[in-house]
């Protein structure tokens, strides 16, 4: 059981160096959502600091980015920071929090090059200024583009998300300006952060855990999971077109037969 269990998760246990080949007629997921995980036990492993994992790991977002946008990937949503990460060390939260900004400091060119249009999704409240400033000026900047939508979770949780919807729909119940049983699932989506956009098809998490984390819990109902040891820093586009090529050959029912 346990064996058929990692199998239907995305052969977690099976980790290679191998090309892997996915069809590039078949069908690509139009949204993929990542759980970047394994930074600090990277680090760990090589007896450095946990930020120098964290850095590495930026390194892997440049090469994940490019190679979602090479395959016409049209959403891509990496979970960055949650609600929950503010419990980390200060020195490792205030690194992780100037990330944003070295990135698009150095990335943002080519990005605007490559026609990727980036967004934020998560709270904006509590975020130092010049991460929200680094973060809303990619958005500006981006905003008339209409290629891929790189989406960075930040300071997000899934939980907080939901309950920030209801509160919304139950004051227009209380406004008279929506009847209770007007409440249905397309009502709900359109007050979550991810409005305008496809529930993901894949989620890919790295590292070797298999969980969620608090991570787009309403959006991920019928997405397909998959799973891999590979730590985040160490992992590649070939790890990633390795879940395109899972991806493609499962079925998607939907609940149907």
């Amino acid at each position: 059981m346990l064996e058929r269990i990692q199998k239907m998760l995305g052969n977690k246990a099976e980790q290679t160096d191998k090309t892997h080949v996915f069809d590039e007629n078949g069908a690509i997921p139009k949204h993929i959502a990542v759980i970047m995980d394994g930074n600090g036990r990277w680090a760990k492993s090589r007896s450095l600091p946990r930020i120098a994992g964290h850095r590495q790991g930026m390194k892997t977002v440049k090469e994940i980015v490019k190679a979602a946008d090479d395959i016409g990937v049209e959403a891509l949503t990496m979970y960055a920071f949650s609600t929950e990460n503010w419990k980390r060390p200060r020195d490792e939260v205030d690194f992780l929090m100037k990330l944003p900004q070295e990135f698009l400091t150095t990335e943002l060119d080519e990005l605007i090059e490559r026609n990727i249009r980036i967004r934020m999704l998560g709270i904006q409240q509590g975020l130092p200024d010049f991460t929200l400033k680094a973060l809303l000026a990619g958005e500006e900047r981006t905003k008339n583009n209409t290629g891929l939508i790189l989406n960075f979770a930040l300071n997000y949780g899934g939980r907080t998300e939901i309950t920030n919807a209801v509160t919304e729909i139950a004051q227009l119940v209380a406004d008279g300006k929506l009847r209770p049983d007007e409440i249905n699932d397309a009502l709900v989506n359109d007050h979550l952060y991810t409005r305008d956009l496809p529930d993901p098809d894949l989620l890919i998490r790295t590292s070797g855990e298999i969980r969620l984390s608090n991570f787009m819990l309403w959006q991920l109902a019928y997405t397909e999971l998959w799973f891999t040891d590979v730590l985040w820093p160490d992992f590649n586009k070939e790890h990633f077109y390795q879940a395109i090529a899972e991806y493609q050959g499962r079925a998607r029912r939907y609940g149907a037969v």
